[in-house]
């Protein structure tokens, strides 16, 4: 179970819950002792794994409350977290004091276009920019607001958001990614001391995972040279995986890491300091 703070219950909120980071981290959570709300974007197709996800999260004795919504649109924002409002007050009706411990910011859907072409249609432009930066970046601001103002977030809340290399390194289509993981990792920072200002007791940092064989690393069109520098560079001899970083979310988010803000936190094998 995980460190109790007054007898109250611990949900995690996982946006982006359906793979990669989110659907790891959402597994080991659940078997810390964790109760489960995932924000994913699934066609038909997908659902299925959503269904095998929450049918492993109640084989644990956890509850399993997953949306299937566009976590960067304002309305399906506002309808989740009502839904989540009044959840958590049946749960406390039944006795319980339900508060989210842990939110993971898990979004990678943007653009790989490159900045330059020759044929304008093949180049980023506004729209794809301005997506981007909004999915991937500024959609953790207003999650965060709302959180806040819903009163979801208390003493010990941990805030993660995942970031990863190209936040400092530049590959070929990567641009409008890369700035949106330069933005998100601002606005941990700047959330960071809000929050602290504010007394609240929430801490917020940025993940930065190694190079990771998840759906969007598949996505990317160098993925091969990605994966194969990664495996050749990492000194421990082998690719970050999911569970890597789910097990980091999941004892960083235990007591007495309080003092731990505004940080990004590399669980990486110590990929990025191997030159």
């Amino acid at each position: 179970m995980p460190d109790a703070l007054d007898g109250r219950q611990p949900w995690a909120l996982i946006l982006g819950a359906s793979s990669g980071f989110g659907e790891a981290t959402a597994r080991t959570l659940a078997a810390g002792g964790y109760d489960i709300a995932g924000v994913h974007l699934d066609r038909r197709a997908g659902l299925k794994r959503v269904e095998e996800l929450k049918a492993y999260i109640a084989g644990l004795g956890r509850r399993a409350e997953f949306f299937n919504v566009n976590a960067a649109d304002d309305e399906q924002r506002r309808a989740v977290l009502s839904a989540l409002r009044a959840l958590f007050e049946q749960v406390r009706v039944e006795g319980a004091q339900p508060y989210i411990r842990v939110f993971l910011h898990s979004l990678a859907f943007g653009t790989l276009k490159p900045f330059l072409a020759r044929d304008p249609p093949d180049a980023i432009n506004r729209k794809n920019m301005e997506m981007t930066l909004d999915v991937m970046a500024h959609s953790l601001v207003y999650w965060a607001q709302d959180l806040w103002r819903g009163e979801f977030l208390a003493e010990g809340s941990k805030i993660y958001a995942m970031t990863s290399e190209g936040s400092t390194r530049v590959s070929r289509t990567y641009g409008a990614v890369s700035a949106a993981k330069c933005a998100l990792e601002s606005h941990c920072r700047q959330l960071a001391m809000e929050f602290a200002r504010e007394g609240t007791g929430v801490t917020v940092n940025a993940i930065r995972a190694g190079v990771t064989m998840t759906p969007a690393l598949m996505q990317i069109p160098e993925r091969d040279e990605l994966i194969e520098y990664a495996t050749n560079r990492n000194p421990m001899g082998r690719m970050t995986s999911t569970d890597d970083v789910a097990r980091a979310i999941l004892a960083l988010s235990r007591n007495g890491t309080h003092w731990m803000t505004g940080n990004v936190l590399g669980v990486d094998g110590g990929e990025i300091i191997a030159g």
